[in-house]
């Protein structure tokens, strides 16, 4: 079968479509014929982070397809139309692991004709959303529900900020925010990325340099992938008793923080990543119920992994690049 694969080279250089032997499913396991699959940061990270000695590996983490083969014991029937769940062996929102495992490197992953995964890490696709916009949910809008709900305790009426709209979890947190009550501002360098975000929905919108205190007044809740560049005027935008979660660190992860800021002001600052198989079940019953849409920057044929990866490395998406697989 076709997949991208990754080897021989550090970097976007490893990255080639490859021929590779079609998976088979274990005891629990299924196999999914995949319609499309959704790139993510994580891909770039992953690249960035193996060298020529390492085996080859196929890349992706998100997908969404039909199940065509299903291993003992597994109860998801051949023909169900489903979605991915990429976080490997996190049932509970609590029992947060060490590292989350997740799916593509060291496993194969879903750039690829067909994903072999457990049976409990797919469900169904929700039936308003096409092949892309289905695939393009599972790692960004899991991130986003956690960050939002469980980590960040949002509440209707209250007021987000979400610093450096574009990527694909900020957008899924503006659609998820909105659909639970909050008012949501955003901010970014580029006019063009503000004025969409107020077509999603977005109550405010501004460039990342202005005064955002004096342009917002005061937040309740920032969800901040962003890191260094940011980080002290995130606290800064915070009423006292404000919740600061980070999920990220696209501009570095080194911070200088104020603890007299935080103790004085009870400011709560939250790590997340991830989520559990009990948040992917609430994310897309939210999904469902609101009938929220993903924002599906562009489409690539499986072919073009590598140009598809390429350009999610420069940037200039709004949204989610999404890989399309022929049945």
């Amino acid at each position: 079968m076709t997949a991208v694969v990754h080897g021989n080279a550090a970097g976007l250089e490893g990255v080639r479509v490859a021929e590779v032997p079609a998976p088979r499913p274990g005891p629990g396991e299924v196999v999914v014929a995949l319609r499309a699959a959704g790139l993510n940061h994580r891909d770039l990270f992953l690249v960035d982070a193996r060298g020529p000695g390492d085996a080859p590996v196929v890349l992706g983490s998100d997908g969404a397809g039909v199940v065509v083969a299903a291993g003992p014991g597994a109860a998801v029937a051949p023909g169900t139309e489903v979605v991915v769940n990429p976080s490997l062996g996190w049932d509970e929102p609590g029992d947060v692991p060490e590292v989350p495992a997740i799916l593509g490197v060291p496993t194969d992953g879903t750039f690829a004709e067909q994903v072999v995964v457990p049976a409990k890490n797919v469900a169904p696709k929700p039936a308003h959303l096409g092949w892309a916009e289905a695939a393009a949910l599972p790692l960004a809008a899991l991130t986003a529900d956690r960050a939002l709900f469980t980590r960040g305790g949002l509440r209707a009426g209250e007021h987000v900020l979400l610093p450096g709209i574009g990527s694909g979890v900020a957008t899924f947190a503006l659609a998820m925010a909105k659909a639970a009550g909050a008012t949501v501002s955003v901010t970014s360098r580029s006019p063009g990325k503000c004025r969409r975000a107020r077509e999603l929905g977005a109550d405010h919108a501004i460039g990342s340099a202005e005064d955002w205190r004096a342009a917002l007044g005061p937040v309740d809740l920032v969800v901040d992938s962003v890191g260094s560049a940011t980080f002290g005027k995130c606290l800064s935008v915070l009423r006292p008793g404000g919740r600061l979660v980070s999920l990220g660190a696209t501009t570095g992860a080194e911070v200088g923080l104020s603890l007299r800021e935080m103790f004085f002001r009870q400011i709560s600052v939250l790590g997340t990543s991830m989520g559990s198989a009990r948040e992917f079940e609430r994310m897309l019953a939210l999904v469902a119920e609101h009938r929220i849409r993903p924002v599906v920057h562009g489409t690539f044929p499986l072919d073009d992994g590598p140009r598809a990866l390429a350009g999610l490395a420069a940037g200039d998406q709004f949204g989610k690049l999404v890989l399309t697989v022929d049945p």
